[in-house]
């Protein structure tokens, strides 16, 4: 069942560590058949490096087992509760990256100063509220979710613009098209978490990159006339050729 879609998260899974995203098992990628109504998980606290793409386990959109000798992620109620609310996302990382976990222990947004940022995330990166000691006790993995998407809605935010979150005292969460870019978001997430910590320790100023850059550096890459790369909609014709 599901055997590509497998293969695709598995892959995703084992790029955590690659990209020094992940600590011993601290992490997880999904990612969804949304003609199915299923998805596709990492097995709960099993090392990487014995990982195989068999393992992955299908869940449907309850987060309840449909295939699978193992148990699934802890946090794949989570999962399920963000590809049941932001209906376009094919793919979820999360992790414990630490300059990531950094903000959310201090319960701060990831500020956009840098066009590194800029260039994926349309925005700050949300810290959202902890959750409370009834939220925690009576569903925890399953409000985790519920307080991603509330915030969101609270704020306006466009989860497609800015394809990532933090949780209060938790840690980050990002999603996308496919698994893989949402990997490809978590590591944009840590770097751009790194250099904001940096510059915040350089200055008291407001360091927020203006609307204006925000604006160009985002939308060239994901706006309907983007050009950055080799197939956006105007990245051949955008070139001036001698």
């Amino acid at each position: 069942m599901l055997e590509k879609l497998k293969q695709e998260v598995y892959n995703a899974n084992m790029s955590l560590p690659k990209l020094e995203l992940v600590t011993f098992t601290w992490g997880n990628v999904s990612g969804i058949d949304r003609e199915k109504g299923l998805f596709v998980i990492k097995p709960s606290g099993v090392a990487y490096e014995q990982l195989k793409p068999a393992d992955m386990v299908v869940v449907n959109l309850d987060g309840e087992v449909v295939e699978g000798n193992l148990n699934p992620s802890s946090d794949t109620l989570t999962h399920a509760y963000l590809y049941r609310h932001f209906k376009n996302i094919g793919g979820i990382t999360h992790t414990h990256s630490p300059w990531g976990v950094s903000f959310a222990a201090a319960k701060m947004d990831i500020p956009a100063v840098s066009t590194t940022h800029a260039d994926t995330f349309y925005g700050d990166i949300p810290c959202v509220p902890a959750l409370n000691e009834e939220q925690i006790r009576s569903a925890y993995e399953m409000n985790t979710g519920a307080v991603i998407v509330s915030e969101f809605e609270r704020r306006g935010i466009d989860p497609d613009a800015t394809p990532a979150a933090l949780v209060s005292q938790h840690g980050p969460f990002s999603w996308g098209p496919t698994p893989e870019k949402s990997v490809y978001n978590a590591k944009v997430l840590e770097v751009s978490a790194e250099i904001s910590y940096h510059a915040l320790q350089s200055t008291r100023s407001d360091i927020h990159v203006p609307q204006y850059l925000l604006d160009k550096h985002y939308y060239r890459k994901h706006g309907a006339n983007a050009y950055y790369g080799q197939s956006s909609a105007k990245s051949v014709d955008h070139t001036t050729h001698v």
